[in-house]
């Protein structure tokens, strides 16, 4: 599954995290379907990150990929 993460990341996140100065690496992916998640650059620290987690990536794994069933973010 960890493969089609990536490949919705690529695809649909990350283009939009780079007009922001940001980004997005996978941590892990759980047997359970939870996709960690550690933001980079400008989304970093940023007072919206979990907004972010939730409305951008998180929508859009879960949209595409049914056994993603949660998205966290760490550190």
């Amino acid at each position: 599954m960890k493969e089609k993460v990536e490949k919705v990341l690529e695809e649909e996140v990350r283009p939009v995290l780079r007009m922001h100065g940001g980004g997005v690496e996978v941590v892990e992916v759980t047997d359970e379907g939870v996709v960690k998640v550690k933001l980079t650059g400008g989304c970093a620290g940023c007072p919206f990150s979990m907004m972010t987690t939730v409305g951008v990536v998180e929508n859009a794994l879960k949209s595409k990929i049914p056994e993603v069933k949660g998205v966290e973010l760490i550190g």
